[in-house]
């Protein structure tokens, strides 16, 4: 019996302005034990897709035309009482952002304990029980100690980690995984796609996997569904989709791919796509208000440093108690050390948690180091206390964060999130000016003319990245921090946006710390590189001799786990 199948189905939103179709009939099943990839462009109708299957549309957000069909009886036609019973039981959801899929109040042994409950009705201890090995079975170290942790304490890839845990609960027949593996590095991301695949052989359970990632898809899935701009483009088994692709956006995207094996000046685009431009060709950035000349006050040093990073140390309480000596830390940096030149990328790669995000976060000021030094410009940061010399250094260190939506105000409009900067700062002498400003970035990150009007819950994820970028642009920095810039996009977009802040730091001399799980694009975007595990970095050189000549044992395995792609047309892969 055919577990799931969607036949025809349109998804609409109805606003005063009129119906707006986001997905306009699109067809296609899933088989018990099968898992279906799904992949196209960022705002193509993917996400929105898994949502109606599961009953989960943003209102008024509802399906217009076709039916759901979930082993032999029609489900999208429900009352919302049976529909709700279904969710979690028989069909459960992975979704694509973990820090708004999470309670922050709530600890992970209440949010798992009361979904098994819920479910399975094992009692207290059983679900508890069961709550710990399903911590253990994803990956969580300590599970019987950061059960009791709540989301904020593990880092992005820990709690994606958590948010797979908790659609296990329930132990559904078919699970919709959006972007599941998102913000997880190679070795985590292998983890997981074997327990899914594994999780899928032995207990039959089907699989809807919505990603960007091709090298996801060819790992994992059996079939591929391609689409673009709310339609199905094709759909048929992942060798013939990644090997003889038949339509032109599917070949178009394909070629986008980021290159594991050798490293080239610029991404492809995804030619198939309408109105795309090149940011060289929409814009001379010398000219534009971006690339204007600016006097600094703060030169950089004499040998071209411009941040350094001597023995830093992060710890965190991990524990509390009335005596010291029981009390239990979490060193997530250790003795960190390493300089960044001016028109510099240096990148930092390893596994979520080994304190990437946490170097950043004192880089930036927003971690007090427990010891050692950040010395940018000539001066240690912690130091600063004056607070106009605090925003004249933070003026020209600025960071687009690793979660666009947690990081953009939902209350505010997109003009007045971009612009809020320039007028803070002083960077422009109205606000009228500010606002051509906010436009002009707008178009140089791809955003659509109407953009500035809408607020971020209206744009997809990727869409969402951008305009943290244009924010992060907005003070004309010299140092730019980059936490996963790229996790939430697909490979078109992603193209676009790495060839953005190569033509920035090449234009504009732009100085960057790159952290990134994602290992081909590291190679493509860096200068040098630092592999860190356990909050220690374990090797550190020129990019391309560490791809082709690592050192440390943890490297070399790190690089071997990245996902091969030989089936790929005419790319030569390994």
């Amino acid at each position: 019996m055919t577990l799931l199948e969607a036949k025809n189905i349109s998804i609409g939103f109805p606003s005063r302005h009129g119906m707006f179709v986001a997905v306009k009939d699109v067809s296609f099943n899933v088989q018990p034990g099968e898992i279906l990839g799904v992949v196209g462009e960022s705002g193509a109708g993917k996400s929105t897709v898994g949502n109606a299957i599961i009953a989960l549309l943003e209102p008024p957000g509802e399906i217009i035309a076709g039916e759901v069909w979930f082993k032999g009886k029609r489900i999208d036609n429900l009352p919302e009482e049976e529909k709700r019973s279904m969710r979690g039981r028989h069909i459960g959801m992975i979704f694509q952002d973990p820090q708004t899929s999470l309670d922050p109040l709530k600890t992970i042994k209440q949010q798992l304990v009361e979904t098994i409950d819920v479910h399975l009705r094992l009692g207290r201890k059983g679900s508890e029980k069961r709550a710990i090995e399903l911590l253990e079975k994803v990956g969580i170290p300590d599970p019987e100690l950061r059960i009791n942790h709540y989301p904020h304490q593990f880092s992005g890839g820990m709690r994606q980690r958590v948010v797979i845990a908790l659609a296990l609960c329930g132990e559904p027949e078919l699970i919709i995984a959006d972007e599941p593996t998102t913000a997880l590095d190679v070795s985590v991301q292998k983890q997981i796609l074997d327990l899914m695949r594994k999780l899928c052989i032995e207990t039959n359970v089907g699989m809807i996997l919505v990603t960007h990632d091709m090298g996801v898809i060819a790992e994992v899935t059996d079939r591929v569904a391609v689409m673009y701009n709310s339609k199905l483009m094709e759909i048929g088994p992942t060798s013939q989709i990644l090997s003889n692709p038949q339509h032109e956006y599917t070949k178009s995207l394909i070629s986008a791919i980021p290159r594991p094996d050798k490293r080239i000046d610029r991404f492809p685009l995804v030619s198939y796509i309408e109105q795309i431009i090149e940011p060289e060709q929409a814009f001379n950035i010398k000219e534009h208000w971006l690339g204007q000349a600016q006097e600094y006050t703060m030169p950089v040093a004499d040998d071209g440093t411009i941040l350094q990073v001597k023995d830093l140390c992060m710890r965190f309480q991990i524990s509390n108690s009335l005596f010291k000596s029981k009390r239990r830390y979490l060193d997530a940096v250790k003795g960190a050390n390493f300089t960044i030149k001016e028109g510099e990328t240096f990148g930092i790669v390893g596994e979520s948690g080994s304190g990437k995000s946490t170097i950043a976060r004192m880089v930036t000021g927003l971690y007090t180091p427990y010891s050692g030094s950040v010395n940018f410009l000539g001066k240690e940061i912690s130091a600063i206390n004056h607070t106009p010399e605090v925003l004249a250094y933070r003026r020209q260190m600025q960071m687009v964060f690793q979660d666009p939506f947690s990081s953009l105000n939902s209350r505010m409009r997109v003009m007045s999130i971009v612009a809020e900067p320039i007028m803070f700062h002083k960077l422009a002498q109205s606000r009228e000016e500010a606002e051509q400003i906010v436009l002009d970035l707008l178009k140089l990150v791809g955003m659509s003319d109407d953009a500035y009007a809408k607020y971020p819950h209206q744009f997809s994820g990727g869409q969402r990245q951008r305009i943290s970028i244009a924010r992060a642009l907005a003070t004309r920095p010299r140092f730019l921090i980059c936490d996963e810039p790229t996790s939430a996009l697909d490979v078109s977009v992603q193209a676009q946006i790495l060839n953005l802040l190569k033509d920035l730091q090449q234009e504009l001399n732009l100085s960057m710390l790159f952290i990134s799980h994602d290992l081909p694009v590291i190679r493509q975007m860096c200068d040098r590189v630092a592999v860190m595990q356990f909050g220690a970095i374990l090797e550190q050189a020129d990019t391309e001799q560490l791809f082709q000549n690592p050192q440390h044992q943890y490297t070399q395995h790190l690089l071997s786990l990245m996902p091969k792609l030989d089936m790929l047309p005419g790319r030569g892969l390994s």
